[in-house]
């Protein structure tokens, strides 16, 4: 008797058991990724690590740690799209990350903007992939002939097909953007706006073809690392935002200010901590039995 008791005591907890829903293991996210091309446009990030540790990958350094309790990895990412595209590809590699900030100073393309006003990059573009005009010897160069080049579309002749004859553009990701819409409120100082992020290896200073470039691209400031740091992004499925700060501004005078640079890791500070309560948020409702 006592043997058929326990056997139905048994059974009993296995039944119940089976109706109680697994627990749903989710994922601790990657860390955010913060890039800048140069000390000024890291070291106040870096100082600001708790428990930081310095690695290299041949001329790049990385420094992973927390931020405000928010695991992140620094990136010194160097000048230009190459090491920029580099350094991109290592660190989504080594470190896994839940998102790629990619920040630091430009040039000004928007005469209404004033040195130390901030750039939401709801999108970048990359202002040194073009096919000029075809000019005989002597007949000079046009940049008004320009047709900008698509270069993810890899098969084939890019300046043939006239599939690729347009400007590529890189989304910022939702969620990157609302944490720096919501940081935007907390920013003071200066003004916080929402424009184009254009880069390439070129250093433009003539005029005329910066007003180009922001009239037919809608483009808002320059600089040399983000729209290829946003391509190596896209192509892993990693989410991406630009954020840079005015240093300066020929189309209205502005001289430059190597200042700048802190201001702005100072609101991808606050970018980071609002996409980490949005992301932990998301994770803890997916985690939640139904």
């Amino acid at each position: 008797m006592l043997r058929a008791v326990t056997l139905l005591v048994v059974l009993f907890a296995v039944a119940c058991a089976a109706r109680v829903p697994p627990a749903i293991s989710v994922a601790a996210p990657g860390p955010v990724v913060i890039q800048g091309a140069m000390d000024v446009e890291v070291r106040v990030l870096v100082a600001a690590l708790a428990h930081p540790v310095e690695e290299r990958a041949a001329g790049w350094t990385f420094w992973r740690g927390t931020l405000d309790g928010v695991p992140v990895v620094v990136s010194k990412t160097l000048k230009g799209m190459e090491n920029a595209a580099a350094a991109t590809a290592l660190a989504v590699e080594r470190y896994h990350p839940s998102a790629v900030i990619n920040q630091g100073t430009a040039g000004g393309h928007d005469p209404a903007l004033h040195v130390g006003d901030i750039v939401i990059g709801i999108e970048t573009v990359n202002i040194g992939s073009f096919k000029t005009g075809v000019r005989q010897r002597g007949e000079g160069s046009l940049f008004g002939d320009w047709i900008p080049l698509d270069l993810n579309r890899s098969e084939g002749s890019a300046g043939q097909d006239p599939n690729a004859r347009r400007m590529r553009r890189f989304t910022a990701d939702p969620g990157l953007l609302a944490a720096a819409r919501e940081a935007r409120a907390q920013h003071t100082g200066s003004a916080v706006v929402e424009g184009v992020i254009a880069s390439s290896d070129v250093w433009n200073s003539e005029l005329d073809r910066v007003a180009w470039l922001h009239d037919s691209f809608g483009t808002t400031a320059e600089e040399m690392e983000a729209a290829s740091a946003a391509q190596i992004a896209a192509a892993y499925g990693v989410p991406f935002i630009g954020i840079r700060i005015v240093s300066n501004n020929i189309t209205n005078g502005a001289a430059y200010d190597r200042n700048t640079g802190e201001a702005c890791q100072a609101f991808v500070r606050l970018v980071v901590a609002r996409y980490s309560r949005r992301i932990t948020s998301t994770n803890s409702t997916r985690g939640l039995p139904r």
